[in-house]
């Protein structure tokens, strides 16, 4: 933070500087306990009647007094990168959008509406990449039709954390009473790192649709239905791992997953292990095998979505050299 000749910290920023990445030293503690501070980094979403809100990179929002600031200032937009591929926010959620598709789908601006009759919020939410060319309240109310007449919630996806990501309209929901209810992160890694872990692959099966085997280990799996089966088969080149099950025939995998082929992406999704199986590296070997198959196809960068409650999967990621890009966030209309 900034100090001056006395000793004194300084708030070096106005309200002209909404929208810009800050960091921010406010004073806590109880009366009489004596002076306790506390540091917030985040963008700066609103300064309005003496208190500033700040989203911060996990998507929190922060409301401060301005009374309590004893330093605050503007820094660079985003940190560097010390480890995975170079990418920017708008790529990556371009990339993860082609890798999951909608049943249907339909452009409000720059903002794409979709649905999948409600298998997953990912397909069945706003994809918000740019101007939806109306007035936020108004695009909402929009995106809140357009669902009812679905029969299914109005879920906005937006993401917090990097360069270019969509703090400001996190704050736009929430002012017009959307709450967030799932956030994940979004992973990258080099590719080949991955496709080189010292694996056991012997026993992955890879298959290019997705078998009644495969669908009775996936746990999002439901029922039966065109939709579910479209939303798994959509992608510019996918591809389906499993493990056999120790069981009679082997009829439940063990272990599954899916992995989508996009230029130089390659991305994971449904990595599933079978609690019975687990602690036996079958993730691994499912993950390395679909990697090696990216690979083959010109493939050299990786990403994957974690929930950020996912203590197990995020653990497994950070082993294999997958570190946070962005976060993103699933706000529902009140």
């Amino acid at each position: 933070m900034e100090f001056t000749m006395g000793g004194r910290l300084e708030v070096r920023m106005t309200p002209a500087d909404v929208g810009k990445r800050v960091s921010l030293r406010r004073v806590t503690g109880a009366p009489g306990e004596g002076p306790k501070f506390t540091d917030t980094v985040g963008v700066l979403t609103s300064w309005d009647d003496e208190v500033l809100s700040v989203t911060t990179r996990s998507g929190e929002s922060v409301r401060i007094a301005e009374s309590t600031l004893v330093a605050g200032k503007v820094v660079p937009p985003a940190p560097a990168r010390r480890r995975g591929p170079a990418a920017s926010f708008e790529e990556l959620a371009r990339a993860t959008a082609r890798a999951w598709q909608p049943v249907e789908s339909e452009l409000l601006g720059d903002w794409r509406l979709r649905a999948a009759g409600g298998f997953t919020r990912r397909a069945n939410s706003v994809l918000p990449l740019g101007d939806p060319g109306l007035p936020v309240g108004e695009a909402l109310g929009r995106v809140g039709r357009w669902y009812g007449e679905r029969g299914l919630p109005a879920y906005v996806q937006a993401a917090t954390g990097a360069e270019g990501t969509q703090e400001r309209l996190c704050a736009d929901l929430e002012e017009h009473g959307w709450r967030r209810e799932v956030t994940a992160e979004v992973r990258i890694a080099a590719l080949a790192p991955v496709g080189d872990l010292a694996a056991d692959v012997s026993a992955v099966r890879m298959s290019r649709e997705p078998d009644d085997a495969w669908l009775s280990r996936y746990q999002r799996f439901e029922a039966p239905g065109p939709h579910v089966l479209e939303v798994l088969g959509s992608g510019p080149s996918v591809w389906f791992a499993s493990v056999p099950g120790d069981g009679p025939g082997g009829v439940v995998p063990a272990a599954i997953g899916r992995c989508v082929v996009d230029g130089r992406w390659a991305g994971f999704m449904a990595v599933e292990v079978g609690p019975e199986y687990r602690r036996r590296g079958l993730a691994t070997a499912v993950m390395t095998a679909l990697a090696r198959t990216a690979l083959d196809e010109g493939a050299s960068a990786a990403w994957l979505q974690a929930e950020t409650d996912n203590e197990g999967a995020r653990a497994l990621y950070d082993g294999m050299g997958f570190a946070t890009h962005h976060h993103y966030h699933h706000f529902r209309s009140a």
